[in-house]
């Protein structure tokens, strides 16, 4: 992966400019930099304001912060067979977060826990049938 131009090659590059050294093309020749990389140091100084590099956003922020994430940790805790729909209501009712199972999946994951898994066929009591009444295959 290629390395960023140094904070110091973009003040020069953008004070150059500013004191009317040269047109983006010239100025981008002389300090060995593309032209399009020159338009977009350009660009951010007059959207920004500064000259260093602008810190980039990588995804968007956490929802379930520490609150929230307590909170749904003693619901696991005490009941483990809630399922994923079951958290996410509880979170949207109850502190007013709208997030998706995955989150809530992510979450649990992150903070090391796990549902109980219970099948709906061992919670109503079904059994399998005996074995001398099972078909046999031929």
């Amino acid at each position: 992966m290629a390395k960023a131009y140094s904070d110091d090659l973009r003040r020069r590059f953008l004070s150059a400019y500013d004191l009317g050294e040269g047109t983006l093309e010239e100025l981008a020749e002389r300090f060995m930099v593309s032209v399009p990389y020159g338009k977009k140091l350009r660009g951010q100084f007059l959207r920004s304001g500064q000259m260093e590099r602008v810190e980039q956003r990588r995804g968007t922020p956490r929802k379930l912060l520490d609150g929230p994430r307590e909170q749904l940790r003693r619901w696991v805790v005490a009941a483990p067979d809630l399922t994923l729909d079951q958290l996410q209501q509880k979170l949207g009712q109850e502190c007013g977060l709208g997030i998706s199972r995955a989150q809530v999946a992510r979450a649990l994951k992150r903070m090391g826990l796990r549902l109980k898994k219970v099948t709906p066929r061992h919670r109503a009591g079904h059994r399998r049938k005996p074995p001398s009444t099972r078909r046999v295959r031929r």
